[in-house]
């Protein structure tokens, strides 16, 4: 899937990993954490220009509301700018990669966004990768870009999770076996009869961890389950790059679901894997429900339902930040 989109992105038939190539990009997504930075590099450019405004998308979640002078000057920054080159913006509508999901994202895209979590959006297909400033820097300013095309490693899923288990455990068990390195720049496509059981929160869930093994991009194959999330969000499919049957990949891992429990990641590392029950008893301090990962109204569902007619314990911090300003709106509703 990879190696398609990014031909499709170069105007090649056919590309190959290891090659290098000049690429348009689809979109480009930037948020409150780096984008003053952007902003500065640019002021500083002999030859001022923007590609393609329309391409731009802005999103202030990592701070907001502001906690400080400086990140309040850093989001006007951001605000202004926005308003006098046309750039698409947004502000209190939710975590970026949600809001990209929702609004902009569609399979077959290639999107650069400067922010490390930006894999998520392989769960519609689309090879999303997370930048830096001087790279970001470049493509808003000549819409293009390179990518060394990256090895793929596929993970077949077979059967289904059980009851208790969620999409997280097995991207985690999965990071636990192929180590927080064993990834690096490649990309982690999935596919399989078990996909399918596999709702678009969990395969967001999924993808956007990816990047904790060291992946370039991850990819889901589009199936009925995404062209129906793409219907509801008013979408279509730009380019569906389906693997061919005889594609080759550096590593194929395949996963019967029914295998995979409860797990948790301990410090002070992300593939530290263990299952649940070998932690049982160990003491928090805080508790967390949210970010680009955890924050959609099923996980708030899941995490309700377990607490439902319990107290937090005296001593522990528990906190809950919604995904999104719809998913906060509909907990109001309630």
């Amino acid at each position: 899937m990879a190696e398609k989109i990014i031909a499709r992105a170069a105007g090649e038939k056919e590309v190959k990993a290891g090659d290098i190539y000049t690429v348009s990009l689809d979109l480009l997504m930037s948020n409150d954490g780096t984008t003053h930075l952007t902003i500065d590099m640019y002021e500083k450019l002999r030859h001022k220009r923007i590609a393609d405004a329309g391409r731009l998308v802005w999103i202030v979640d990592h701070n907001i509301p502001s906690d400080s002078p400086k990140t309040a000057a850093a989001h006007k920054k951001m605000r202004d700018f926005a308003k006098e080159h046309h750039i698409t913006f947004f502000e209190g509508e939710g975590v970026c990669h949600q809001v990209m999901m929702e609004k902009f994202v569609r399979p077959g895209q290639l999107i650069f966004g400067a922010d490390s979590h930006t894999c998520a959006y392989g769960a519609l297909g689309a090879f999303g990768t997370g930048v830096g400033c001087t790279d970001y820097l470049y493509a808003m300013v000549t819409g293009e870009s390179w990518l060394l095309v990256p090895e793929t490693l596929r993970f077949n899923l077979h059967g289904r999770l059980n009851e208790g288990v969620s999409p997280r455990d097995l991207i985690l068990t999965i990071i636990g076996r192929i180590s927080a390195s064993g990834s690096g720049y490649k990309a982690m496509e999935f596919g399989g009869d078990g996909l399918s059981s596999i709702d678009m929160s969990g395969r967001m869930s999924i993808c956007n961890l990816c990047v904790e093994a060291g992946a370039k991009t991850a990819l889901m194959a589009v199936d009925d389950v995404a062209r129906d999330y793409l219907t509801a969000h008013g979408r279509d499919v730009l380019f569906d790059a389906a693997p061919d049957a005889d594609a080759k990949y550096e590593k194929v891992f395949d996963i019967d679901l029914s295998e995979i429990e409860p797990v948790v990641a301990k410090p002070h590392f992300v593939d530290n894997i263990a299952p649940i029950r070998d932690v049982k008893g160990v003491k928090i301090d805080e508790a967390f429900l949210g970010s680009c990962n955890n924050g959609r109204i099923e996980d708030l569902r899941v995490g309700a339902s377990i607490i439902k007619g319990k107290r937090v314990a005296e001593n522990v911090r528990f906190l809950v930040v919604p995904f999104a300003k719809e998913i906060l709106n509909g907990i109001f509703m309630l």
